[in-house]
């Protein structure tokens, strides 16, 4: 009987034993799939803007448009200077390698990520870009980069700019984020000086501040009030992986939880057919 007892006392640990190995092995699945989820959601937007045609033509496209516009308005008379002013990422620097290497690990965005990704200074031109702004120049229309990289970032990002060729890289026409991500103060510093005739982006905050606060329509009653300035003053440009549209999804709140924002992104999808 005593036998039995300790036989069966083995077989009872050995039994949750296995069990408890093969719950662990589960729950580190479960964790390594959750993991993964956070950033599976902008795979399809990265591949898009690295691998489609489309994206490219669409640059090609916006950079066409922008230089007939140049040209058309070169042609008219003003007091004041001429000048463009635009964004840098995603508007004529690429910087989709860190979001695809996040989306491969399985991670999301950090400041942390980003500021070590700028360090390296290595974002390539974006189609059409160099040509644009090599155009500008040519034509004697002054370019500005306003951007919100941080300003601590300056002699980097001047420095990746003039290493792919774009012109007029130098402090005067810098104008990167000190304090506030709000581009107004900075665009209105230029216009004391210029005129700007055209103003380049990926995303409606690069143009106006009134496109900064979307409601639930995720902007689009302000980008129709403003219609007809789309391809004569402003030119956007596509940006699938981040930006301003995201945020509207999660109601302008960016600390909401991992499983919120993913609640909210299922929730704005339209299947009402």
């Amino acid at each position: 009987m005593k036998k039995i007892l300790i036989y069966s006392t083995i077989v009872l640990l050995i039994f949750s034993s296995c069990k408890n190995n093969n719950e662990l092995k589960t729950e580190n699945v479960v964790k390594d799939s959750v993991k993964v989820s956070k950033s599976e959601y902008s795979v399809s937007g990265t591949l898009w803007y690295q691998t489609s045609a489309e994206a490219k033509a669409l640059y090609i496209q916006s950079y066409n448009l922008a230089t007939f516009m140049l040209d058309k308005n070169i042609k008219i008379k003003s007091k004041k200077r001429k000048a463009v002013i635009t964004d840098i990422d995603e508007t004529l620097l690429d910087n989709s390698p860190m979001n695809a290497r996040l989306a491969k690990i399985g991670e999301l965005y950090t400041d942390e990520a980003w500021e070590n990704w700028v360090k390296q200074g290595k974002a390539k031109a974006l189609p059409g870009a160099l040509e644009f702004f090599n155009y500008c120049k040519k034509k004697g229309v002054e370019v500005f980069y306003l951007s919100n990289r941080s300003i601590a970032s300056q002699d980097i990002t001047m420095k990746n700019l003039l290493n792919e060729g774009f012109p007029y890289v130098d402090i005067q026409h810098m104008y990167l984020k000190e304090k506030s991500s709000d581009k107004t103060a900075r665009r209105d510093s230029i216009l004391k000086n210029y005129e700007v005739i055209l103003y380049l982006g990926d995303n409606l905050r690069d143009f106006s501040e009134d496109y900064g606060q979307r409601g639930d329509d995720y902007g689009a009653a302000v980008v129709n009030d403003t219609k007809n300035l789309f391809g004569t003053k402003f030119i956007v440009f596509p940006n699938p992986m981040y930006g301003e549209w995201e945020k509207a999804i999660y109601k302008n709140d960016y600390s909401k939880s991992d499983e919120e924002k993913a609640k909210l992104r299922k929730e704005a999808l339209q299947d009402n057919y």
